[in-house]
C-alpha cells in the first residue's frame, strides 16, 4: 500500500476515534439488576430539640462606682485620704490614726489594689533631713496598716522629702498641707 493512503487510513482512523459520541435518541431500558433492590431509606426522626443555654455575661456591678475607675481616675479622686504630720513628726497623731484606719478599711474591701505611701515634707530643712523624715513618715503609715490587717506586701514606701509640696505657699498653713502621707493606687 503506498505511503499516502496509508496516512489518509490513519487520519480517518483517528479522526473517528477523537470524534464525540452522541447518546441514543430516545429512552434506554436499564441495566437488568442482578441483585436485589434494597428497601427504600426511611428518613430519621427529627432529634429532639434542645435546650441551648445562652451565657450572657454579667457586667461587674459597683455598688460604689469605684472598681470600674481607672488608675488614674482612681489617683486623680483618690478614696485613699492622706495622713498629716506635725512639724519634724513621724508618727501619726490620733487623727492621723483615724485617717489611716478608713484607708485601711477601702483597702481590705479591695484586696487586690497596690499602693505606694509617699512620705512627705514641708520646704523646712535640708534635703536630706526631709528625704529621711519622709521615709520615716512612710513607714510609718505602712507599720499601721500592717498592724490594721492590710497585707505589708501590698504595701510600697517612697519619700520625696520636699519635692513635691501640695501647697506650694511659705506660710504654716502651706508648711501644714505638705507634711503628709500620700497614697497613690498602683495597681489593682
Amino acid at each position: 500500500m503506498p505511503r499516502p493512503l496509508i496516512l489518509l487510513f490513519m487520519m480517518l482512523v483517528l479522526a473517528d476515534a477523537c470524534a464525540k459520541k452522541q447518546p441514543p435518541l430516545g429512552p434506554q431500558p436499564a441495566p437488568p439488576s442482578t441483585t436485589a433492590a434494597p428497601p427504600p431509606v426511611q428518613p430519621a426522626p427529627p432529634a429532639p430539640p434542645q435546650r441551648v443555654e445562652e451565657s450572657v455575661p454579667v457586667p461587674a456591678i459597683s455598688e460604689d462606682g469605684i472598681s470600674n475607675r481607672t488608675l488614674e481616675d482612681l489617683n486623680r479622686n483618690s478614696p485613699l485620704q492622706p495622713a498629716f504630720f506635725g512639724l519634724d513628726r513621724s508618727e501619726l497623731d490620733d487623727a492621723g490614726r483615724a485617717i489611716v484606719a478608713s484607708n485601711a478599711a477601702i483597702l481590705k474591701k479591695y484586696p487586690t489594689w497596690m499602693v505606694t505611701i509617699e512620705g512627705h515634707c514641708d520646704e523646712r530643712g535640708t534635703a536630706e533631713y526631709n528625704l529621711a523624715l519622709g521615709e520615716l513618715r512612710a513607714v510609718a503609715v505602712k507599720t499601721y496598716l500592717a498592724a490594721l490587717g492590710v497585707s505589708p506586701d501590698r504595701l510600697r514606701t517612697v519619700s520625696y522629702g520636699k519635692e513635691f509640696p501640695f501647697d506650694a505657699g511659705h506660710t504654716e498653713a502651706a508648711w501644714s498641707k505638705n507634711r503628709r502621707a500620700h497614697f497613690v493606687i498602683t495597681s489593682k
